[in-house]
């Protein structure tokens, strides 16, 4: 981990500067001292910029837009595009690049608005469906106190983001990734670890999608299409939409996801009050079959009565947590915050647009996971719309959350992508940045590749439900609960170890520190006065608790693909679909 330098009274750098378009992409020499200069200047000037504005006329006309506003914009446009065909990847060709050309091409790819940002996270985000089967596994009391938790945190999670991003994030180092954050508190080290776990993560994310809606596309054909295919089906249609780029033209794909996922939430709310639950199917995915087999096993042809639970429903600590793994998935998606900052005209708004999004899902899903238990007690099935027993009803479910569904894998693999291509491809082979015409070809030819590995992953697991947990347990939990306040603690620590006297300057590059790396940590823990005293100690509690759940939570879900592969399993690569009781 990268750390201050051990000597006392120490000047870093050389007398003359060397400009940020010089350094390397990732380059461990710039101090934390130079990220929070240009930082602060670049939040300055955000302060005077106008609020971008939806155009809904020149969407649907299909007209371009210039990133700025008037003349301003088009100065920024001119110059983005007389660099839009060098490889900026290169040091040697960033070095005829001017201070103005470098951070008016920054600034050129920032233009997505709060509104943008607000659509952004809910469609990365909001994953109702689960929901229900994740109160029937915890019980009324449990699941809803968990749900209020879990929100509560990954807002906070949310809010820890932008505030390190907002320190080290500027034109002159832009943070584009995940990675950069951990990068710029805490080193190199933390950086590889970070973007491995998002590229995992993203990547599984896909595989989990494009599996469930394999499965959606099976049971609307009634099995009679090869199953093999239909997950094909979906990847094939998401080669064509994980095209788009940028986040601010996904931005108007990702506002039809959200009413899609309402109409199908009322739909089946409506459904279910006035119909009885599809017992056949609870076996593969209901809350009783993962905490009390018995209570959805019939009895001389007859299903149990529906029960319900004010606490948690059998003493199964695995299946419980099996069940909290999916409130888990729920509200995961904070890994992807920082993507949808970077291209933000005005990233102070983020918060407005976060909090907004996180009180909208955190209403429907309590709403919609209590009223779906309410209905179908231990037989509530995930994802709950293949719940509906009349056949009609689950294929206006299954139609329209696979458009909804595309919609949000696109968006998974359109950050997966990124992230794999500017770590791997750019850093490690000089790869063209993604804004030149040959860096568009390379991630054109990438989205085929990506999906295929992403499917052929998830394919190959036949537990679907055990695929989720061990998912949420290693990966989703660390990124949204671990590791943001690990990233503000390193943040904290730095900045608050400063003192009269010490920082980056502008004019001679010097970074001037004082005291041994211990001595700094050691005086920026307890800086700050009391309350960010508290704070640190806080992080500290936050990130050991979030570890300690990932420990629990990959026990479970380990435990529970044992128990589940004690029986025959189908995976995917096979005709016969998965939800075929009959086959």
């Amino acid at each position: 981990m990268a750390g201050p330098e051990t000597e006392t009274a120490v000047q870093v750098a050389e007398n003359a500067p060397i400009r940020p378009q010089h350094r390397k992409l990732h380059d461990p020499d710039v101090s934390f001292e130079e990220y929070l200069h240009y930082a602060q200047k670049t939040r300055e000037e955000e302060r005077t910029l106008e609020k971008p504005r939806t155009a809904w006329r020149q969407l649907l006309a299909g007209e371009k837009k210039s990133a700025g506003n008037g003349a301003a914009g088009e100065s920024v446009g001119v110059v983005h595009q007389d660099l839009g065909d060098l490889n900026l990847s290169t040091r040697n060709n960033r070095l005829h690049v001017s201070d103005e050309e470098w951070t008016n091409a920054s600034r050129a790819l920032r233009t997505a608005s709060a509104g943008a940002a607000f659509y952004l996270i809910t469609t990365d985000i909001l994953g109702p469906f689960a929901v229900p089967f994740a109160i029937g596994t915890l019980g009324y009391g449990p699941g809803v106190a968990l749900f209020t938790a879990f929100g509560l945190l990954a807002g906070y999670s949310g809010y820890l983001i932008w505030h390190v991003f907002m320190h080290v994030d500027s034109y002159e180092f832009p943070a584009r990734n995940y990675g950069d954050l951990a990068f710029r508190t805490w080193g190199t080290v933390a950086r590889h670890i970070t973007n491995f776990l998002q590229a995992i993560a993203l990547l599984l994310l896909l595989g989990q999608v494009t599996i469930l809606f394999g499965q959606n596309i099976s049971q609307m054909s009634k099995f009679r299409l090869c199953y093999i295919v239909c997950p094909l089906v979906f990847v094939i249609a998401g080669f064509f939409l994980t095209q788009i780029r940028t986040l601010k033209a996904y931005g108007w794909v990702a506002t039809l996801a959200i009413w899609l996922n309402l109409i199908v939430i009322f739909i089946s709310m409506g459904v279910m009050a006035h119909s009885p639950p599809n017992y056949a199917i609870a076996v593969l995915g209901s809350a009783g079959s993962a905490v009390d087999p018995d209570s959805i096993t019939p009895v001389d042809g007859v299903y149990p009565p529906i029960v319900h639970y004010s606490g948690l429903p059998a003493n199964n600590l695995v299946g419980n947590i099996n069940g909290l793994l999916s409130g888990v998935l729920a509200y995961a998606g904070a890994q992807l915050f920082v993507e949808f900052l970077a291209e933000m005209r005005r990233p102070r708004d983020f918060l407005k647009a976060m909090w907004g999004a996180q009180l909208f899902i955190y209403t429907v899903y309590v709403v919609y996971g209590c009223y779906v238990y309410y209905f179908q007690g231990q037989y509530t099935y995930n994802p709950s719309f293949q719940g509906v027993s009349a056949y009609s009803w689950q294929t206006v479910g299954n139609a329209i959350t696979l458009l909804a569904g595309l919609i949000a894998a696109g968006l998974y693999g359109n950050i997966g992508i990124k992230v794999f291509y500017n770590n791997v491809l750019v850093d490690l082979l000089n790869a063209p940045l993604l804004v030149t015409k040959p860096g568009k070809l390379f991630y054109a030819a990438l989205v085929p590749v990506w999906w295929s590995v992403a499917f052929v992953i998830a394919a190959a697991i036949p537990d679907y439900f055990g695929f989720i947990s061990v998912m949420s347990a290693s990966t989703l939990l660390n990124l949204t609960y671990t590791l943001p306040p690990l990233f503000a603690l390193g943040m904290d620590i730095r900045k608050n170890a400063m003192r009269p006297g010490e920082g980056f300057n502008p004019e001679t590059g010097e970074v001037t520190r004082n005291g041994t790396a211990m001595q700094r940590y050691i005086r920026g823990f307890f800086s700050g006065g009391p309350l960010q005293l508290a704070k640190n100690v806080w992080h500290v509690l936050y990130f050991l608790a979030s570890l300690a759940m990932c420990g629990l939570g990959m026990y479970a879900a380990v435990q529970g693909m044992v128990d589940a592969f004690k029986h025959p399993q189908l995976n995917s690569f096979s005709c016969v679909s998965p939800l075929n009781l009959n086959a």
